[in-house]
């Protein structure tokens, strides 16, 4: 990944909260999306789901959801099930791709779009992009990607998860809350433009 010094016109950052790391086996208890444009925040929502399997202790740890309280909030409708979690993101990839968003994240690619093929794959029996989402197609800025190409020497930053770089770069932490750590990359994607600038930031479209 190269160097970027300028912001696309249209920005979506995307994390999840997950019942462990395993992309495999695991799955996302938690979506979030923000919607940036011209580099300002005009709309985000998240939305919960109840894991048709346990959450690892340190997991929950992390971001201290249960899974008696997605339980509770499945009770009240405000947690979906795993494949209608599964159907509102990938619509809500596919709406953003369309409309020419990059999407923001902290190893999104490798995790929390992993995750989403392979728990789509696992539960409809069929890919995401049999369904209109390509995944390999969308449009994606891993903060942590463009870290490594703004400075290379990992001696210099051993650890670049989205809580260090947020220190380093000044922002609030997301504090493992899905659609906060999704507001989070954004702003550190805008700091390291501005930093790639010399200082000054940006806004014309790449």
């Amino acid at each position: 990944m190269k160097k970027l010094t300028r912001i696309p016109e249209l920005l979506m950052g995307f994390d999840t909260e997950t019942t462990g790391l395993s992309v495999t086996s695991e799955r996302a208890i938690s979506y979030g999306f923000c919607e940036y444009r011209f580099g300002e925040l005009v709309e985000e929502y998240q939305f919960f789901v109840l894991p048709d399997r346990p959450i690892s202790p340190g997991a929950q740890r992390v971001h201290g959801v249960s899974l008696e309280d997605l339980e509770m909030r499945h009770a009240r409708g405000e947690a979906l099930s795993v494949s209608a979690g599964l159907s509102r993101a990938v619509s809500a990839l596919s709406s953003y791709h369309a409309r020419g968003a990059y999407v923001v994240g902290a190893n999104v690619a490798r995790f929390d779009l992993e995750m989403l093929r392979r728990s789509y794959q696992s539960v409809f029996e069929r890919d995401p992009a049999d369904d209109g989402l390509a995944l390999g197609r969308l449009r994606i800025i891993d903060v942590v990607e463009h870290d490594l190409a703004i400075e290379p020497e990992r001696d210099l930053r051993p650890r670049r998860g989205l809580e260090q770089l947020c220190r380093h770069y000044g922002i609030v932490p997301g504090g493992h809350d899905a659609l906060a750590d999704a507001r989070a990359a954004v702003e550190v994607l805008k700091e390291q433009v501005i930093l790639n600038n010399l200082g000054q930031l940006s806004l014309r479209l790449l």
